[in-house]
């Protein structure tokens, strides 16, 4: 039987979200002015929200990412997309298209759901794309290195262990041959792990 996608799925998911979502940033980013971004071509730039500073003026292109396949259940880590299969052709994941915009994700984690299904509370946790990407440059696992890692095991499935993270307490690579259509290789890392290195900072 073939995997299926669950985009759809996702997607419905995503907009019962939102009013949850925009009701904490009123309420803890009072510095800024939000504007959601409902235009498809913003969307596939990476930019969910545009953040500005009420004082200075300056922007800052969000990119809201929500662990909707674990309602109900409060996980320790996060996947970055490193790469993924679209029509059996290879695609850059968006932790690394370069063709995005993002300058921080929105990390939406714990998300809790009452017993009519709507979302009820959240987590979420901003971090710094640039920054991020820097640091895990600086340990040697460069753009180059991660794509050369996810493409030397084609058919395997499951963790890959890091000589450039520690497994338990910072992240590794996952590969999801077995369970998802796309087939993505994705870096996991621990989200006490991003604020602990400067680059994650709890929202809520």
């Amino acid at each position: 039987m073939p995997l299926k996608s669950s985009f759809k799925t996702d997607l419905a998911k995503e907009k019962k979200l939102t009013p949850l979502l925009d009701s904490y940033y009123q309420k803890h980013l009072t510095s800024y002015e939000f504007e959601r971004m409902h235009d498809l071509n913003r969307q596939q730039q990476g930019i969910d929200l545009i953040l500005t500073h009420k004082k200075t003026g300056e922007t800052y292109f969000v990119d809201e990412k929500a662990q909707l396949d674990y309602i109900n259940e409060s996980l320790p880590t996060f996947a970055f997309e490193i790469l993924y299969m679209k029509n059996h052709v290879e695609k850059m994941g968006w932790f690394l298209d370069t063709q995005k915009q993002t300058q921080f994700y929105a990390l939406v984690t714990s998300i809790f759901s009452d017993e009519t299904n709507v979302f009820t509370s959240c987590n979420i946790t901003f971090v710094n794309r640039e920054k991020l990407i820097q640091f895990l440059a600086a340990r040697g696992l460069t753009s180059e290195r991660m794509q050369e890692l996810a493409r030397s095991q084609p058919s395997f499935h499951g963790k890959m262990q890091l000589n450039h993270l520690e497994p338990y307490t910072e992240g590794c690579l996952f590969f999801s041959n077995k369970n998802k259509a796309e087939s993505p290789v994705n870096l996991i890392l621990k989200l006490d792990f991003l604020r602990a290195i400067g680059v994650g900072k709890l929202l809520y």
